[in-house]
């Protein structure tokens, strides 16, 4: 489930890479969306099991032309009030409001009410592309 970044994000990296301007997230979360699309603002097809939850990322893996990190503990909603398809998800960097930092596709997560619903460790992956 690779995430797309958003633009306020990469504005971020870019300003913290070469304009010497400090920028870092004390805690992503991430959210479930209904929608295949978050959209640009990731408010689109917000699930109706909303809660975003923390998650913790792993160090950077650098291998030929791609740098990638992804979630080093499992993400986990329980007890889900509504059944529906999880399509997409977005990552934050506040519990509730923040700012948008990206958003990927999930395939094949229907759920029931009751059900849960479990990211494992390394299904959120943000990956780029460079120069190797």
């Amino acid at each position: 489930m690779a995430l797309g970044p958003s633009t306020y994000l990469v504005d971020k990296w870019f300003r913290a890479a070469f304009m010497a301007t400090s920028f870092s997230i004390a805690q992503a979360y991430v959210q479930l969306h209904s929608g295949a699309d978050p959209g640009g603002a990731g408010t689109t097809g917000v699930a109706t099991d909303s809660t975003r939850k923390a998650v913790t990322m792993g160090a950077p893996v650098i291998t030929t032309g791609l740098v990638t990190i992804s979630n080093s503990a499992q993400v986990q909603w329980t007890g889900l009030t509504a059944a529906q398809d999880a399509q997409s998800y977005s990552l934050w960097d506040a519990l509730t409001v923040g700012n948008f930092l990206g958003s990927g596709l999930i395939t094949a997560n229907a759920y029931g009410i009751g059900d849960s619903l479990t990211f494992a460790i390394g299904d959120i992956d943000i990956a780029l592309n460079c120069a190797s």
